[in-house]
């Protein structure tokens, strides 16, 4: 059966990920009513600069903006922010808000993800905790960092890891303390955390893995912080970078197949096939395993995937992810997943320092983590990208054999 053209489409969530779709509708010369609503005041804008050049003070609200005013007046979309949807009811095809309800012929979820926060009887409910995921949060935690001398870090993932980095550039003394046996355990190797953990080490920062945050105490804000080990300290601001969950509540609520996020096949579409999904809050089929990325490759590429899709175009989405870090004066990139790896080759860069840790399973490369290695990166990337065959031994050959299996591909 053919899919029918839409000609309203609506778009709940104004990120990355929702004004990514909403342009390319647009080039794909869709002409019919766009309809983008974010919860949040502010116009769709970055958010990897809050946690490092607007968390320092480099750059203000207005240059986070992903497109000016006018983009969206001259494109004909109708942008609400400020409006939260308080329901979806997929048999009318009409999303409710507070005050009226837009009907839609195709309707896209991009509602992201939400910090997990620690809970009130960690923290009491004291002053001085703060989560960094909107531009609120920054503002937030900017203003803090003015008075801040000893921050308490929780979470030893990329959030915290950068988040420590600015507070140590400000002169501010932390301390991380991650849960598990390792900082960036659930997605890095060994390798790579070493590196990342010697880097932090070198500028002052007291990290304690296996420890976690027992509870914060203090007279209305946050003075001290015990720790799972009994261990007390003084601290005046406290982060917590413990992860993200999948904002798909209201996706469970309209019936639709969740499971952390929303499922969706190859082509974006959720359980009910008038309604798609992309970016953080999207689960989709890779490597063979519903997966969630949290990325701003993955929100783009993914809407853009999502878009053509709306207007009949049948692209599956079959990304190679990347991402990146910046942390001191060092740039860590990263291609594909290395989840489940079973070895890890290092390969030294041609700068001084510079290093990258190929990831294999069962003969096969996964990802390539790349520390201030932009070529290897690149190369690595590539690889994937054309489905090459790289085994173990081929990476420890010249950059040369390297680039001879990319071109033969």
């Amino acid at each position: 059966m053919e899919q029918k053209t839409p000609t309203r489409i609506v778009i709940v969530g104004a990120g990355q990920a929702g004004a990514a779709l909403a342009a390319k509708l647009r080039r794909l010369g869709f002409a019919g009513a766009i309809t983008m609503i974010g919860a949040e005041a502010a116009l769709p804008y970055e958010r990897p600069p809050l946690s490092k050049a607007f968390l320092l003070g480099k750059i203000d609200a207005e240059r986070l903006q992903l497109r000016p005013p006018s983009f969206y007046r001259e494109q004909e979309i109708t942008l609400l922010t400020g409006q939260t949807v308080q329901k979806i009811l997929p048999q009318d095809q009409l999303v409710r808000l507070e005050d009226e309800a837009l009907g839609y012929d195709a309707l896209a979820l991009t509602t992201g993800s939400a910090p997990r926060k620690l809970p009130d009887a960690v923290t009491g409910g004291l002053r001085g905790v703060h989560v960094l995921r909107n531009i609120d949060d920054a503002r937030a935690l900017a203003k803090a960092c003015g008075s801040a001398r000893r921050a308490l870090v929780v979470g030893g993932g990329y959030v915290g890891l950068e988040a420590t980095a600015v507070f140590r550039g400000l002169g501010i003394e932390v301390t991380l303390v991650e849960l598990g046996a390792r900082i960036l355990s659930r997605v890095a190797a060994p390798e790579t955390a070493d590196r990342l953990r010697d880097l932090h080490l070198s500028h002052g920062v007291t990290i304690l893995e296996g420890t976690g945050l027992a509870e914060l105490c203090g007279n209305g804000r946050v003075e001290e912080a015990v720790l799972t080990d009994g261990t007390t300290l003084p601290t005046d601001l406290v982060l917590a970078g413990i992860g993200a969950v999948a904002r798909d509540g209201l996706a469970r609520d309209a019936g639709l197949a969740v499971q952390d996020g929303i499922l969706v096949d190859r082509f974006g579409r959720s359980s009910d096939p008038a309604i798609y999904a992309a970016g953080d809050c999207a689960r989709f089929p890779f490597d063979g395993v519903p997966t969630r990325l949290e990325s701003v490759q993955n929100a783009v590429d993914q809407a853009e995937h999502v878009a053509a899709n709306m207007l009949g175009q049948a692209t599956p989405y079959h990304p190679v992810p990347w991402f990146w870090s910046d942390q001191y004066d060092l740039k860590l990139q990263i291609a594909g997943l290395g989840h489940g790896h079973e070895q890890v080759v290092i390969r030294p860069g041609k700068r001084d320092g510079a290093v990258s840790h190929w990831y294999f399973r069962g003969g096969s490369m996964k990802a390539v983590d790349a520390l201030n290695d932009p070529a290897s990166f690149m190369l690595g990337r590539r690889l994937l990208e054309k489905g090459c065959r790289v085994r173990p031994e081929d990476v420890g050959g010249s950059t040369a054999h390297l680039r001879q299996i990319l071109e033969s591909a």
